[in-house]
């Protein structure tokens, strides 16, 4: 079982999930990372012996062509599942279909709420008292693959976005790399909009 990454940022949760590879936690192999841009998620990744390429988008005349090159590098090392771990562009319906139900996603929110960007901002400007993340297959539309696993962070008085989105960021380390482990050892059946966990 290979596991490759998507990631555009700082790379936390991409390093999580590796370093549970390394230590067999995970039952797979680090694939490859590729950016988008030139994010620090690029130097973790070479800095653990994982290979890593930036695929900018501007370098190519469509959304298709770049997408392509991405899939062409992800099967080149035999990519099993694809963790998109702070990846900040929409897949196109046609790379989701490639890898259906082989790409998982982390996300700030408790789906279905606060889907899209800047779900934490959302959160706290909708003064919900309780968020948290969750763990999903993508599908063709934005947030809305089945759910996997979600772990619930309340929001406390005086909590602004970035120390909200800390202790967010703890519960993604400890959901994210416990999904990918259940797709390794073959225990998630998709029935539906419904995740079973075998």
């Amino acid at each position: 079982m290979v596991v490759s990454f998507l990631a555009s940022g700082q790379g936390s949760n991409f390093l999580v999930v590796a370093k549970k590879i390394r230590s067999g936690y995970i039952k797979a192999e680090a694939g490859i990372l590729i950016s988008d841009n030139d994010a620090p998620a690029l130097r973790k990744a070479e800095n653990i012996g994982i290979k890593a390429f930036r695929v900018n988008p501007k370098d190519y005349e469509s959304k298709t062509d770049f997408e392509n090159e991405m899939a062409s590098l992800l099967k080149r090392c035999k990519t099993d599942l694809i963790v998109t771990a702070g990846y900040m562009r929409i897949l196109s319906p046609h790379f989701v279909r490639t890898f259906k139900n082989k790409i998982i996603n982390i996300h700030p929110s408790l789906l279905p709420a606060f889907s899209g960007r800047d779900a934490v901002k959302q959160a706290i400007e909708h003064g919900a008292k309780i968020t948290g993340c969750t763990t999903h297959f993508i599908d063709e539309g934005i947030d809305t693959g089945p759910i996997i696993m979600q772990a619930a962070v309340p929001i406390l008085p005086g909590d602004d976005a970035s120390i909200l989105a800390k202790k967010i960021l703890a519960k993604e380390h400890r959901i994210l790399p416990e999904s990918i482990k259940l797709f390794c050892e073959d225990r998630l059946t998709i029935n539906g909009r419904t995740v079973i966990i075998n």
